[in-house]
């Protein structure tokens, strides 16, 4: 093959597989191309539960590899990016005659504390809700729970975390870049794409990965003219986030009469996170939406449990995506399998799709592809995130409290919910992002909320945002606190910026 440079890998999609493929990779040695069609995280990796999990409802469904996999993965994933991770206490209330019983519950929270190497995080107690404090949020039926851990994450961050480090480490990042041809040639792929300006480049690599998410299927079909591609099953779950019902830092599990199981979750400090929901998906995954259904169910679910009811005014926000799963064939899109699928597809140039897959176990289904790459194209470098930092990581996995502090103590002027913020955004960079202003107005224009002109700079020039849904819904959740007006504000600075960088 002759002509642009010749890459060990393209990856096609921007999510948190995508991107930790190419963090893996390049990390190893091979030179790493990858493209997202529009944002990095703007399909299903912003739209979870937020939750680094093993999936305690995966057990009644044998799924064991599954979950003692992801809960290995709980404490490595701590420790790689203790800014945007932390670990969650977990309340689940129990009621005589519920939907499962009380000694099958005990036999899974038992499994959860032993098979995943759990070594910080603390282990499965029963609550008497007349006595402790979670008890107060809920409904007087409830008078026992099961109390036991998971961990949060900020999804989106964490996304673009593993494209900045995959960029650091020599990969070309293309967001806003379609991938609208790819043929086999020479040996090898060629590739071609168009980004948001119309520009049209060609690409040359040894190996392609098909990382797309809900649109892996409509890879294969389109881009590489598969017509009897059905590999994937689409499943719409949607959240809503609603006025803070309650004080405590611990979040509620809650089972659901027909089966389904719902989390309540502290959510930006003002608000309470109420999902999902779990329903099957045949339309363009571009136009996911919130049911009016959907909204009905969660409200209803949460009111069961919750003394104050949840009604439809209370919601701030709501959001929607849908869920990849490998088609299984199971007949109910709750019992479709959430494990991953890697398929190989060898030769001269060779293929490797992904299907279905967790945030929590993102960074072992991206050593896996890497062991695929080795058989297809040759084995460079060992297997090394496990021990690795993701950018801002670089401080002990409890430590974010001591770094909040020690931000508040170099910038005096930073009140602590703005400190506390940066440091869960970013972490050791932080300070970077500062840059050395010793008051709030060196930190330039104020749009709102704790966002201001020298963190839109920051995540312009560093994180590849540009637009203002990108910094309000992804790199930051700040458009819980802006106003309509301030939300346009920012757009309009960020189209000012956009007219100056092409007019330099």
């Amino acid at each position: 093959m002759s002509g642009e440079k010749l890459q060990d890998l393209f990856v096609i999609g921007g999510g948190i597989n995508g991107c930790g493929i190419a963090r893996d990779a390049a990390g190893r040695g091979y030179s790493v191309t990858l493209a997202e069609m529009k944002d990095f995280a703007s399909g299903t990796s912003s739209a979870s539960t937020k939750l680094i999990h093993g999936g305690l409802r995966y057990l009644e469904h044998y799924e064991f590899r599954l979950v003692r996999e992801a809960l290995m993965e709980r404490e490595v994933l701590w420790a790689m990016a203790p800014h945007i991770i932390w670990p969650m206490r977990f309340v689940l209330p129990f009621q005589k005659g519920g939907v499962r019983p009380a000694w099958l519950v005990r036999l899974g929270l038992f499994l959860y504390d032993h098979i995943g190497g759990r070594k910080r995080l603390p282990a499965t107690r029963t609550l008497d809700l007349r006595r402790d404090p979670a008890g107060r949020a809920l409904k007087p039926i409830f008078r026992k729970a099961f109390e036991y851990s998971d961990g949060w994450v900020d999804d989106a961050r964490m996304v673009v975390l593993n494209a900045r480090d995959a960029a650091a480490r020599g990969a070309r990042i293309l967001n806003r870049t379609q991938v609208i041809a790819a043929r086999r040639e020479q040996g090898g792929w060629t590739i071609e794409t168009r980004n948001a300006e119309g520009e049209v480049e060609t690409h040359r690599a040894r190996m392609l990965v098909n990382a797309a998410g809900p649109w892996v299927d409509q890879v294969l079909s389109g881009v590489l003219a598969r017509n009897d591609a059905r590999n994937v099953r689409l499943v719409q779950g949607s959240h809503i986030v609603v006025r803070r019902k309650f004080d405590d830092p611990r979040a509620f599990f809650f089972q659901n009469p027909d089966g389904r199981i719902m989390f309540a979750i502290p959510y930006e400090e003002d608000f309470t996170l109420i999902g999902t929901t779990d329903r099957d998906f045949t339309g363009d995954p571009r136009a996911i939406s919130i049911t009016e259904g959907e909204i009905d169910y969660l409200c209803q679910a949460a009111s069961d449990y919750f003394a104050e009811p949840v009604t439809r005014d209370d919601i701030v926000w709501r959001y929607s995506g849908v869920r990849p799963l490998f088609n299984d064939g199971a007949s109910k899109a709750q019992e479709a399998t959430r494990d991953y699928v890697l398929k190989l597809e060898e030769g001269m140039a060779p293929l490797l799709n992904v299907f279905g897959g967790k945030l929590t176990t993102y960074r072992r289904l991206a050593e896996h592809a890497l062991e695929k790459v080795g058989e297809a194209i040759g084995a460079k470098g060992a297997a090394w995130t496990a021990g690795s930092r993701l950018p801002g990581g670089q401080f002990p996995a409890d430590g974010a409290a001591a770094a909040t502090r020690s931000l508040i103590a170099a910038y005096p002027f930073l009140s602590e919910r703005h400190a506390a913020r940066l440091i869960r955004c970013y972490g050791s960079d932080a300070a970077e992002l500062l840059d050395g202003a010793t008051d709030s107005a060196g930190l330039g224009r104020h749009f709102g909320g704790t966002l201001y002109e020298a963190e839109v700079r920051w995540l312009v020039a560093r994180e590849w945002a540009m637009t203002a849904e990108e910094i309000l819904w992804r790199r930051t959740k700040q458009g819980l606190f802006l106003t309509q007006d301030e939300m346009q504000g920012l757009e309009d600075y960020l189209r000012g910026m956009a007219v100056q960088h092409r007019a330099g």
